[in-house]
């Protein structure tokens, strides 16, 4: 809670990225988490998260994925050009 109650994790904060949606909360869907990563970051890059946009421009975007059983592991970066 003290990251809660210090700001950390609100939009502005230093862990902005925490309050993107969770993959668990959407059921984390096997195969199509990686794609929710992807389509989330591609928003944010773009500017058009809605009320998830994160401030500032964002040129630069990673998305890290573990497969359940911890034996795959994925990440994606994504660059604005």
């Amino acid at each position: 809670m003290r990251a809660v109650d210090q700001g950390l994790i609100a939009r502005s904060g230093s862990e902005a990225n925490k309050h993107i949606r969770r993959l668990k909360s959407k059921g984390h869907p096997v195969g199509a988490s990686g794609v929710g990563q992807a389509v989330e970051i591609w928003k944010q890059m773009r500017g058009s998260a809605g009320k998830r946009q994160v401030p500032g421009d964002i040129p630069l975007g990673l998305t890290h994925n573990v497969g359940a059983t911890g034996g795959t592991c994925v990440v994606h970066i994504f660059e604005r050009r």
